[in-house]
């Protein structure tokens, strides 16, 4: 393989997005370089000057099947695959009459794009592609002697290579080609999504599962699960500063936190994004009740719902006063000017809301410039999670407030009196609640308020100890479980748990249950004539 420069005598065009065009046109003319190009393409180029070829003049064939078929041909392509370098491609182009490229410059029919508009079946499936990544593919291969050029912000280094009639070198090249790989790669894994989704395996196509395999849903879980993320940010740094970070958006989702409009404050970080998407997710298991939620270190130092936004903000942050220092705070209803009011004090990183009344944008905007105030106009859509380990990625459907033991209706009284109608709404927030509390977790409540948390231990003794400590550490000297409810992401594995929280004074306890000593847990619960409620469903969140 060569290591010299090719200048670029010849160039094949052929683009969907015309934007920058002009600086290539520009730079054919002043260098006299022979253009082929395909419909619209040649038609803007000739616009701006540039005498062109139609492709179809080279093929001897028209555009055919309402434009799917123009470039597929063997005079287009065997110009772009020949390598110069063999001796043989040259006498094989020779023979037939064929013309090498020197340069091929491709954009891709913008299927993403189509499929966010909303349009139809039909529309989107013309949107797929079929000689452009083909003409990639082969002048990326073909590297050699080919430059291949699929990034418009690469226009105006292809114009100086042309201008100063050295071409790009065999490293430049390669680079050029690494790019144009990671474009198809992209724009196939951006359809294989789409298909994925939309055309499953049929039920009359039947795969016999072994008796120890799990049966797949091929929508959800595909046999080869390619997705693709386009890069939006590089980041400060990571979740710590030796570490190196950016941000990615999935082409075929333009809503979600990922695409929140930063209003005001400093650039967000790694850990503004995790503990921020954390907060939100927390506040729509709420919905449509108002909710406000304190986040720090990806879990809630305070979590209430309230008649208007400043009073659920004001119970949340008095769950942990001393932990909502430097915290993220999310609601799912409109800041209003006496929340903004009361969080001005408050040294916060982030705020995120839905949106903002104009005066408490502005109170945010002066009187907190530090602060990052985003808006997200919509509510967590995202139905899949990911988790990298070493060498691989696990995918789950995302926890959601949906299982059959999510609904109150649907709890199995274990030991005391039935609540009252007070009790089970503290009881049902506790356990929407409990969603977002790391595991172990142990979550206390009163009055729709968390009052303490334990979260994030070893075991659910020190997660019901902590809860208590926590409840109960305000300056004022409250006990604030006396007569509160508790929740518990899983079940007690021993009554001792449990006891913890019933000698602390809650009245009511909700819990999975599923534990070989439940009877032990029930029986602590019946001595001391406190309310318990299994629900058959967990919330584990590691």
């Amino acid at each position: 393989m060569t290591t010299t420069n090719r200048p670029i005598r010849r160039a094949l065009v052929s683009v969907f997005h015309k934007e920058g065009i002009e600086v290539l046109a520009e730079a054919f003319i002043k260098a006299g370089t022979e253009v082929v190009s395909t419909g619209s393409t040649a038609k803007r180029l000739a616009e701006l000057g540039v005498k062109v070829t139609e492709v179809s003049e080279v093929t001897g064939f028209p555009e055919c099947l309402d434009g799917r078929v123009k470039t597929l041909d063997p005079h287009i392509h065997a110009g772009i695959l020949a390598d110069m370098t063999n001796e043989n491609h040259a006498a094989q182009l020779e023979k037939f009459g064929i013309k090498p490229f020197d340069l091929v410059v491709v954009n891709l029919y913008p299927f993403a794009d189509t499929v966010r508009s909303g349009a139809d079946e039909a529309a989107t499936i013309e949107k797929i592609d079929i000689g452009g990544p083909s003409m990639v593919r082969g002048a990326a291969k073909n590297n050699a002697t080919v430059a291949i050029i699929t990034d418009p912000n690469d226009y105006a280094l292809v114009a100086a290579r042309i201008e100063n009639g050295e071409g790009f070198s065999l490293e430049e090249r390669r680079w050029l080609a690494g790019k144009a790989f990671a474009h198809t790669a992209s724009y196939d894994a951006t359809i294989n999504e789409w298909t994925a989704k939309h055309w499953p395996k049929p039920a009359t196509v039947d795969h016999p599962t072994a008796e120890d395999e799990t049966e797949v849903n091929e929508a959800k879980f595909p046999a080869a699960f390619t997705r693709t993320w386009d890069r939006a940010h590089v980041l400060r740094y990571g979740e710590n500063p030796h570490q190196q970070a950016a941000l990615y958006l999935d082409p075929l989702n333009q809503n979600g936190f990922a695409h929140a409009e930063q209003l005001g404050g400093k650039p967000m970080s790694y850990n503004n994004y995790v503990d921020a998407d954390a907060a939100w997710r927390a506040v729509w298991d709420f919905a449509p009740q108002i909710a406000v939620a304190v986040v720090k270190h990806n879990n809630p130092c305070g979590l209430a719902v309230g008649a208007t936004v400043a009073e659920a903000h004001k119970k949340a942050h008095a769950c942990d006063p001393m932990s909502a220092y430097g915290g993220v705070i999310a609601a799912n209803s409109k800041v209003t000017m006496e929340m903004a009011e009361n969080v001005r004090p408050i040294f916060t990183e982030v705020i995120v809301a839905p949106d903002y009344d104009a005066d408490a944008l502005e109170l945010l905007q002066t009187k907190k410039k530090n602060l990052r105030i985003l808006k997200v106009t919509e509510p967590p859509k995202s139905k899949t999670q990911f988790r990298q380990i070493d060498g691989g990625l696990l995918v789950q459907s995302t926890d959601l407030i949906d299982a059959p033991g999510d609904n109150p209706d649907a709890w199995k009284l274990v030991s005391g009196e039935p609540a009252d109608e007070q009790t089970i709404r503290d009881l049902v927030f506790a356990w929407r609640a409990i969603r977002c509390v790391k595991s172990n977790a142990i979550l206390i409540a009163h009055d729709q308020a968390t009052v303490g948390i334990g979260m994030g231990q070893v075991n659910r003794v020190d997660s019901a100890n902590l809860s208590v400590e926590r409840a109960n550490t305000l300056a004022d000297g409250a006990n604030r479980t006396q007569g509160a409810v508790a929740a518990s992401d899983a079940f007690f594995p021993f009554a001792d748990g449990a006891e913890i929280l019933i000698n602390a004074g809650v009245k009511a306890i909700v819990q999975p249950g599923g534990s070989i000593r439940d009877e032990e847990v029930f029986e602590a619960a019946r001595k001391a004539g406190v309310t318990m409620y299994v629900t058959g469903t967990r919330h584990f969140f590691h």
